[in-house]
């Protein structure tokens, strides 16, 4: 398989990013119109834009960035979904594919529990067993129905054995599967990518991924919405879309945002080629494309959580600070990136004076942001009593876990 070529279409005159940002009031968005003009802003204004994203940043949340210590745990890389950038996924067939036991899941658990992790994120392919036998007999081995029952009874796992907080990844829920995911967790996420349905064409990104159609995943998201479940979710830039295409699936992401206010964090996540897959020799974003990205997605969500990866931007991550993010997203002491696991995390010590370096204080976090906290402690239960005991008076991670 080939992947189609990136779009490449002619930038369109970019508006400069004196006009309509200088008179930008505090904690209000920024429109439509002016997001697709500064989303192709020349580098020359660029110093411009990322001034006002930096203030958008500190109007929301002062003088911290934050981080969450996490174990992630690769609970299955069996997946149906065939994505053209992908070496995290395999088939039954393929070296390394695993699906954790059990006792796997708690090893790791609290091997981060001793490091003072506070999350343990869950990440698995879409629904495997619905292509592969080998994964449905691997499911009746282990005495579960499908890999969603045996997710929701690993995550109950850690919360009750482990001082760890469950965040899952699973791929796209049906609203009864988001109710009982909740009740073991405090937030999940579903990367939303993109918008852009031309990248399910043959050849492109998502072509054979039949779990990245943009409207399932998007009414996933609302469905977490509609529970008021803090949800995680971001776009993938670089895989095919245009700047606008980037513009538009961060509109997508405020619209459901401005109707439940569930949003918790967007993710703005780069591209990085890597060999053997179809996309290997396709051009990733530079350095200037995810900084106005950053900026832009800040300017259009002021007052939401905004992150992108450190180790995805290495060696050049602090100068995402000046974009606009405040958070770094989460960072293993114990456990690579087995997403991208040639991009090994920053040392926290590192991480701290990156970020000190830019004027901010470094802190961890939980999994699920303070601003979300209430709401959670208010529901008796497990994962009520976990969240009270792992948070501070500022609803971050307690003192012991501090960085």
């Amino acid at each position: 398989m080939t992947p189609t070529a990136i779009k490449t279409a002619a930038p369109e005159r970019s508006l400069s990013c004196a006009v309509g940002l200088q008179d930008l009031p505090p904690g209000e968005p920024i429109s439509r119109e002016l997001a697709l003009g500064l989303i192709r802003c020349s580098d020359d204004d660029l110093p411009t834009l990322l001034t006002a994203a930096r203030t958008a940043k500190e109007n929301f949340k002062r003088g911290v960035i934050t981080y969450s210590r996490k174990v992630f745990l690769p609970l299955t890389n069996l997946c149906r979904d065939y994505c053209g950038y992908c070496t995290f996924r395999r088939d039954p067939s393929d070296p390394g594919a695993h699906t954790m036991t059990p006792e796997e899941v708690l090893t790791v658990a609290r091997a981060g529990e001793k490091m003072g992790c506070t999350e343990a994120l869950f990440s698995l392919g879409d629904k495997p067993e619905l292509l592969f036998p080998e994964m449905r007999e691997t499911l009746r081995h282990l005495g579960y129905k499908s890999t969603l029952h045996y997710l929701a009874a690993m995550c109950e796992l850690v919360l009750r054995e482990t001082s760890l907080l469950p965040h899952p990844n699973p791929g796209l829920l049906s609203s009864d599967w988001i109710a009982r995911l909740a009740a073991v967790s405090p937030s999940m996420g579903l990367m939303l990518e993109t918008t852009n349905q031309s990248l399910l064409a043959t050849g492109a990104a998502h072509d054979n991924a039949p779990d990245k159609v943009p409207a399932k995943r998007l009414r996933t998201i609302e469905e977490a919405g509609k529970q008021q479940v803090p949800f995680t979710t971001g776009l993938l830039i670089g895989i095919g879309e245009t700047p606008e295409d980037r513009v538009e699936t961060v509109l997508a992401i405020r619209d459901l945002n401005d109707r439940y206010g569930h949003i918790q964090e967007v993710i703005v996540q780069n591209f990085r080629a890597k060999p053997t897959t179809p996309m290997a020799h396709v051009p990733e974003p530079g350095r200037h494309e995810m900084l106005r990205t950053v900026a832009v997605t800040r300017l259009l969500m002021p007052n939401v959580n905004i992150q992108a990866p450190p180790n995805l931007n290495a060696p050049y991550y602090e100068e995402l600070l000046n974009a606009g993010i405040n958070d770094w997203g989460g960072v293993s002491p114990l456990t690579p990136d087995y997403i991208n696991p040639e991009k090994p995390w920053p040392h926290l010590e590192q991480l701290r004076l990156h970020t000190e370096s830019k004027g901010f204080q470094l802190r961890q976090r939980l999994p699920v942001y303070p601003e979300f906290l209430p709401g959670l402690l208010s529901r008796p239960g497990l994962l009520a009593d976990k969240l009270q005991t792992a948070s501070d008076s500022d609803g971050l991670a307690g003192e012991k876990r501090a960085a």
